[in-house]
């Protein structure tokens, strides 16, 4: 009895421990997209449109949105931001 439950401790550790390197890797590839939002490279800034068209709807994310259509020269990318834009506001709005 008491080997299994070290096996058992040893394999809930090893779960928590997994489960906190992938908070970190999550954080750190948010963060990496709003960067890349301002990419001086087109599939970068594509790319994370993609991801923040996944992400929660928040204030910081919709003005960070606004910042990125006021910045961007191709309009196929501002009006995707657009309607992401939209998409938030409008989950904001039903949240609120």
């Amino acid at each position: 009895m008491d080997d299994r439950l070290r096996r058992t401790s040893l394999a809930m550790l090893a779960a928590a421990a997994a489960g906190a390197v992938a908070a970190l890797v999550i954080r750190d590839q948010m963060a990496r997209h709003s960067r890349d939002l301002f990419s001086p490279r087109f599939i970068r800034r594509l790319a994370a449109l993609g991801h923040m068209a996944r992400a929660d709807a928040s204030v910081d994310n919709i003005n960070l949105l606004k910042d990125f259509v006021a910045w961007e020269s191709r309009r196929s990318l501002r009006n995707r931001a657009a309607v992401i834009i939209g998409r938030m506001e409008q989950d904001a709005a039903r949240t609120s």
